[in-house]
């Protein structure tokens, strides 16, 4: 059967406009007692909708930390996240399960991709927990853009790294989530393969409104971004934005805070 290329489909995620993502005072603490260590202190910090936002920082610098509070998989201290107009604390764990499926995407280093499914059936998995059919031509036309419509039959081992990651890119799409969280996306990727999902991911923000935040060590794939917020110790001790994110700049800060 001759295969034909679906209708061009705009996926947009519904956004009012303001601030995706809002930090208040927001702090972590691990342990307790003599053995507590506090990863965030009193982070205050606003990501505006349909904006690509790198978080920075050396290791043990608070990055994770801070991502997994700010997408609910962490409950802080103390303080408040809101995220796409909820405030998580306000939430019970079954309503921040619904609101990670269906209004968040995520991205993570290692793919996470499921090795029984084909490339399509990954792509489509949120869809399906969700009790939703996916759209056969929405999910195609989500396959052509990230360049893996004609490998949809194809399970993961068949794939490069670069490829995997590319598709788990479309599978935190599908939903049309308004904010995707990655956790060092390219951190497993030769520099083109990286490249190649830094598009994808710029090309959400610009095309799709799509609000990205991203953790990284890499100031090369932290330069694609609108701003990039600077870690260290738990505290927020620095942020660049417009003309000041190039790899040169960001590069250098990383370097006076490894000392």
């Amino acid at each position: 059967m001759k295969t034909t290329q679906p209708p061009e489909i705009v996926y947009k995620p519904v956004t009012g406009g303001g601030s995706a993502v809002d930090l208040q005072s927001l702090r972590k603490v691990h342990g307790r007692g003599r053995q507590a260590v506090t990863a965030l202190h009193d982070i205050n910090h606003s990501i505006p909708s349909g904006s690509f936002t790198a978080v920075m920082g050396p290791s043990g610098s608070g990055k994770s930390t801070l991502l997994h509070c700010a997408a609910g998989i962490e409950r802080p201290s103390s303080g408040s996240v809101t995220l796409a107009g909820q405030e998580l604390a306000r939430l019970s764990e079954r309503q921040l399960t619904l609101l990670r499926r269906d209004r968040i995407g995520f991205v993570f280093q290692d793919f996470h991709l499921v090795p029984a499914l084909s490339v399509a059936a990954n792509v489509a998995l949120p869809l399906r927990l969700a009790g939703r059919r996916p759209d056969r031509y929405r999910l195609e036309e989500l396959l052509s853009t990230v360049g893996l419509f004609d490998m949809r039959r194809r399970r993961p081992a068949e794939l490069s790294g670069g490829q995997q990651q590319r598709a788990a890119v479309a599978r935190a799409l599908v939903t049309g989530p308004e904010v995707v969280f990655a956790d060092e996306p390219t951190g497993a990727l030769d520099q083109a393969s990286g490249h190649d999902v830094l598009e994808l991911l710029r090309e959400a923000v610009d095309d799709l409104g799509t609000t990205v935040v991203m953790v990284t060590h890499d100031p090369q794939a932290a330069a694609w971004a609108d701003e990039v917020l600077v870690l260290a110790d738990g505290r927020l001790v620095h942020r660049l934005t417009g003309p000041e994110i190039t790899v040169e700049a960001i590069a250098a800060r990383m370097t006076v805070l490894r000392g």
